[in-house]
């Protein structure tokens, strides 16, 4: 995803590094209820049982968006085990692993599955040298977990178990879902048009987490409003009347009016969205033309937009298309030549927690994992995730928070030089603590279950 999740500056952590370097010194050994006690011990040992091996397997074999054949099959395999009514092929790859314990609601958790197309260069002994097609593009390229999907899943697992282990401590239905094609914006949008909700049931509420690089291992973020940005990808098609760059009043030039599309969209998150809303317009593309004295008929941009609430998301864009059709009016155009703004499916709504949800489950996890390991630290970047497909619409409360998944030591030594920079999402140096990020993961999510499944 880079959408990389908790995208935290250098800048910020040094504000903020020896605040939490303290905290953590402090609460070394955390005071916990005797209940905790005894999950995080079974936690513990399953992972050195099973789930250290399970995540070295999903790590070192990654498969790519909508081909997670072998993954799929492998975590439904071990939810089957622990008890669940397990379902293959929802959406393409997509798993729905059901554990049906009385009358209550229904509490959704989501883990993600799929690979990045990379080659990685993490030096772990259980780094991946899996190549694959890319079934977007044809081409035979490296697959590499560079965004702790691989975590996920094995959380997931780990859920599984102790939730089966504790039916004596909840009721309602528990719905595990392990989703394709992440990566792409894609895959949380194909399980529901595969009829998601009326095949299994719509959630009471929705849950998901990501573990994150920049975050110290053993620590939770969670935070009201919008954790993860809305993304939306589309094309801006510019036409003209092509003419010899020697006569350009013979003609209707689009590069001359794609610029100023590019110059005046900007005005739409200075001048129309508020001072205090956030929002991002950028063109990463703009192609035209063949010959320096030719004036082309034709250009195209690609945007990316990204937002953190569905009324901004519907400003920017309505906004473009009003920008790119009156620019192009206002070029001389005739109405069957006007720029045509064509939205891709690459895109997603913004990831928008549930502010009573957030407090309860803080709340939970401060009285049960310790006050001084569950933050709230806003991101810095614009990153987006597909999460929001099973949550807008229709609005399922949810809540999506982040895994500390690197130790504090390495975080440390990066601020101050002494070491090595901690490798971001999506690169191929990627790599996070397995042990402390999976079993924080599975820990929190139970705690949370148990208290939302009450």
């Amino acid at each position: 995803m880079f959408r990389h999740l908790l995208s935290i500056s250098a800048v910020m952590w040094k504000s903020v590094s020896n605040t939490i370097v303290v905290m953590l010194l402090s609460t070394i050994v955390l005071s916990l209820p005797i209940q905790a006690d005894e999950l995080l011990q079974s936690i513990e040992a399953d992972y050195q049982d099973r789930l250290k091996d399970l995540f070295i397997d999903f790590h070192a074999n990654p498969e790519l968006s909508t081909v997670e054949h072998r993954t799929a099959k492998k975590l439904a395999e071990a939810l089957r085990v622990t008890g669940f009514d397990v379902t293959e092929g929802v959406g393409g790859t997509g798993i729905v692993a059901l554990l049906k314990n009385g009358s209550g609601p229904t509490v959704m958790m989501r883990g993600d599955m799929d690979g990045l197309p990379i080659k990685e260069q993490s030096r772990l002994p259980y780094a991946s040298e899996v190549t694959q097609k890319d079934p977007f593009t044809g081409k035979v390229v490296p697959v590499m977990h560079a965004c702790g999907h691989d975590v996920h899943i094995t959380s997931l697992i780990g859920i599984a178990k102790q939730m089966a282990e504790r039916r004596d401590s909840w009721s309602g239905t528990l719905m595990l879902i392990g989703q394709p094609a992440e990566e792409r914006i894609m895959g949380a949008r194909l399980m529901v048009e595969d009829n998601l909700w009326q095949r299994f049931g719509q959630p009471d509420y929705a849950m998901a987490f990501h573990v994150a690089a920049s975050l110290p291992a053993g620590f939770i973020n969670v935070q009201q409003g919008s954790p993860m940005a809305g993304s939306d990808s589309l094309d801006i098609i510019v036409h003209g009347v092509g003419t010899h760059g020697a006569s350009p009043h013979a003609g209707k030039d689009p590069i001359v009016l794609g610029s100023q599309i590019v110059l005046a969209l900007q005005t739409l998150v200075s001048r129309e969205l508020a001072p205090r809303q956030p929002g991002v317009i950028t063109v990463g593309s703009f192609h035209s033309g063949s010959k320096h004295n030719i004036i082309s008929d034709r250009a195209v941009l690609q945007l990316t937009v990204r937002n953190t609430n569905l009324e901004a998301r519907q400003l920017l864009l309505d906004g473009i298309v009003r920008i790119a059709e009156n620019l192009g009016r206002a070029a001389g155009l005739p109405e069957d030549k006007l720029p045509e703004v064509i939205f891709t499916e690459e895109s997603t709504p913004p990831t928008v927690n549930d502010d009573a949800m957030v407090r309860r489950l803080k709340t939970v996890w401060q009285k049960q994992l310790g006050q001084q390991r569950v933050v709230s630290i806003g991101s810095q970047g614009m990153g987006a995730e597909d999460f929001p497909f099973f949550t807008t619409d229709p609005a399922i409360p949810s809540v999506y928070f982040a895994v500390g998944g690197t130790y504090m030591k390495d975080i440390q030594a990066a601020i101050e030089g002494t070491g090595p920079a901690i490798p971001s999402h999506h690169s191929p140096l990627f790599k996070i603590e397995p042990q402390p990020a999976i079993t924080t993961g599975v820990h929190a999510t139970v705690v949370a279950l148990l208290d939302l499944l009450q």
